[in-house]
């Protein structure tokens, strides 16, 4: 019996030293995030001075301010992020969909070449198609406008998304589209009625990493935009600071939390979508 209750032991000794090493390591990862909470509640003098997160001495003034600080209330700038987020998904969702279906169903001249393009394409840094891109923006009249951040969407520039799509259309049962054909469905109809349906945990995971990505886009706002009025939440979040004189870090770290709630909320709804979408198409 003694020797049992040793051996039983152990593992759970262990078991119980992994769970407390996960969560110490959770606590280190989630303390800046707990820090950035209770920083917005501070009064902006007590920031930096007290660098605690334990204080009682707490106000909601930062949020309130925050949202009327700037030159417009900051509710217009996480509507421009809203604008420009929903946009890139539509367009992700319908061109990085329709090149997969041509890369995994269509037999075509140079697909294999085409597809190992595209596949280098994600390995192409941002910064080297920065300048061609904007001199044609600029041609194009685009500049100050949401165009440059959404238009490109719609083109399956994404590498990513088509690659996850084609792996999971590659998946699906042959003999779903030969009998489609067979009654007489075109390519067209094959996409719409068969592929789109079935591949809807990869299109999820595609829109969550749209929405991510484009709504905490700094660098192409950054570029493009020049007219406070059209700048999303992640480049309005600039105007808090001034190297010319004090800054606003209590209003900067509240709208900071409001502009995070979307990205938690879509997060927290859509894991399942991730996990499932990441499992199902062959990614490690």
């Amino acid at each position: 019996m003694t020797r049992r209750r040793a051996g039983t032991a152990i593992p759970r000794l262990r078991s119980l030293g992994k769970h407390a090493l996960l969560i110490l390591f959770s606590v280190i990862m989630i303390y800046p995030l707990i820090w950035l909470l209770v920083s917005s509640l501070k009064p902006n003098a007590d920031i930096f001075r007290d660098l605690s997160i334990f204080t009682t001495d707490l106000t909601v003034d930062n949020y309130v301010n925050g949202w009327n600080d700037l030159q417009h209330p900051f509710g217009l700038f996480l509507l421009n992020s809203t604008i420009i987020a929903f946009g890139a998904i539509i367009g992700n969702l319908l061109s990085c969909s329709m090149a997969a279906y041509a890369f995994a169903r269509l037999k075509f001249r140079f697909r294999t070449l085409a597809f190992t393009l595209m596949l280098g394409s994600i390995m192409l840094p941002f910064q080297v198609i920065l300048v061609p891109q904007f001199i044609i923006y600029k041609e194009l009249g685009w500049l100050n406008t949401f165009l440059p951040l959404i238009a490109p969407k719609f083109l399956a520039t994404e590498a990513f998304f088509v690659f996850l799509m084609v792996q999971f259309i590659r998946g699906l049962p042959k003999e779903l589209f030969e009998a489609a054909r067979i009654d007489g469905a075109g390519h067209f109809r094959s996409y719409f009625q068969i592929t789109l349906p079935l591949i809807i945990p990869s299109l999820a995971t595609t829109a969550i990493f749209t929405f991510i990505w484009s709504w905490g886009d700094f660098f192409g706002p950054l570029i493009y935009l020049r007219l406070p009025q059209l700048f999303p939440a992640s480049l309005a979040l600039k105007g808090f600071l001034d190297a010319q004189s004090s800054s606003n870090y209590g209003s900067m770290f509240a709208m900071s939390v409001v502009s995070l709630i979307p990205l938690f909320l879509v997060f927290l709804f859509g894991q399942r979508f991730l996990i499932k979408g990441a499992a199902t198409s062959g990614i490690k």
